[in-house]
């Protein structure tokens, strides 16, 4: 650990690094790697292994599969562009993604596919960076027709299905009828792969390759992407899904030969990405800092302040806390957040440790990534254990509630 306490007590520090090496120690997470920093310092903690049977130890360069904690960075693409005025807000997607043009939307939620009626208005920018452009991962609604088809459709990763290229997705897309009105309600991760269409669409560069000019490289987020040279493969544990009745480890993706070993056909900006603990501290103390680095502008100050602020009506998002609230084990603490800004979790009221303001989001690789502008805190937590049991869960609960108590003014 590096020292110097940087606002947080020695103590603290302490018992943080106690209660994660407790879980480790526990046999239900074999390695984990922590960052906190508040004002100038940083601390990393790397404890355990890259496997559940041992192996090489975690490193503070161990490269991980970031899930939906994809979402917080990819966005600021989008925010690039609304930057430059590439993109309006209150723009129609139709010119650059004609696929949505002419929308249906479905009568009731568990209804066939073809009892529609015409959606009321155009899909706007807006809609998709709040994800409210009508459709979504609906974990509330599994086993309806429109959920079925998301699902044989190949537009959500980790199934069986594999997701095609960019443009046969959004041809796929374009065939299903939309679940709700544009506008009217939040809806999960599909909204995040559409923004990555979105922008290789309007700048005329793969999502990656602008992503990477425009946000990783002055970041120098350099081990960031969407797949894992072979030169730095063994820096990338296995990923794990547990048994959620025996608790038994199963492998959900090995590292070589894995699914993140070769470039992916769709770039996914809702949860492909992989990265480190030290890109995403550099990527979320730029927020922190109202968009500089250094002494580069990377993002407005505006554009964070949308990212990080509440955009959501209460009716938007009753969907997103009927999430939280129904399920449970893969919601500690998402139901304590109260808004959504854009790609990101913001909290609006205090639920629990953490206070009012706190931006990011988890993972269901076992990834946590808030930051908070009140105390001018980052903790970034990475873990190899998915969310199939609550062991990640409950260890990313923890890491906060512990967090928050070692900060010494």
């Amino acid at each position: 650990m590096e020292q110097g306490n940087g606002g947080f007590s020695e103590a603290g520090l302490r018992r943080l690094r106690e209660v994660l090496a407790r879980h480790v120690e526990s046999g239900k997470i074999p390695g984990l790697v922590a960052l906190v920093s508040r004002g100038g310092a940083t601390h990393v903690e790397a404890i355990g292994t890259m496997r559940h049977d041992g192996g090489a130890p975690m490193r503070r360069d161990t490269i991980f599969r970031m899930a939906s904690t994809s979402k917080p960075v990819a966005i600021a693409a989008a925010m690039v562009l609304l930057d430059e005025c590439r993109l309006r807000l209150d723009d129609l997607v139709e010119p650059w993604l004609p696929e949505l043009a002419d929308r249906r939307v479905l009568k009731r939620i568990d209804g066939p596919l073809d009892d529609t009626v015409p959606a009321r208005r155009p899909i706007t920018v807006r809609d998709v960076l709040t994800s409210t452009f009508g459709l979504g991962m609906d974990l509330t609604s599994l086993g309806t027709p429109i959920m079925n088809a998301v699902f044989e459709q190949g537009l959500t990763p980790n199934l069986p299905v594999p997701m095609p290229g960019p443009d046969e997705w959004m041809r796929r897309l374009g065939m299903l009828p939309l679940m709700h009105q544009p506008g009217e309600r939040w809806q999960y991760h599909i909204s995040n792969d559409l923004l990555g269409v979105l922008v290789a669409r309007v700048t005329g560069q793969s999502f990656e390759t602008f992503l990477r000019e425009r946000i990783f490289d002055p970041l120098g987020m350099k081990d960031t992407g969407f797949h894992v040279p072979a030169d730095k493969i063994d820096r990338l544990p296995t990923l794990y899904a547990p048994d959620p009745q025996t608790g038994q480890f199963l492998v959900w993706d090995e590292a070589k030969g894995g699914r993140w070993s070769q470039p992916p056909a769709f770039p996914g900006g809702g949860g492909g990405l992989v990265s480190t603990a030290d890109d995403y501290h550099a990527y979320f103390r730029m927020l922190l800092n109202h968009g500089m680095h250094g002494n580069q502008r990377i993002l407005s100050r505006p554009a964070v302040e949308l990212m990080t602020t509440n955009r959501l009506t209460p009716e938007q998002n009753a969907a997103r806390n009927a999430m939280a609230t129904n399920n449970v084990h893969i919601s500690h603490g998402q139901g304590q957040h109260g808004g959504w800004g854009f790609g990101m979790a913001v909290r609006t009221y205090r639920g629990d440790y953490a206070p009012i303001g706190q931006f990011g989001w988890d993972g269901g690789s076992g990834t946590a990534t808030y930051a908070d502008p009140a105390n001018q805190l980052t903790g970034i937590l990475l873990t190899q254990v998915g969310a199939s049991t609550p062991d990640s869960t409950r260890l990313i609960h923890d890491f906060w509630s512990t967090l928050y108590q070692a900060i010494d003014d």
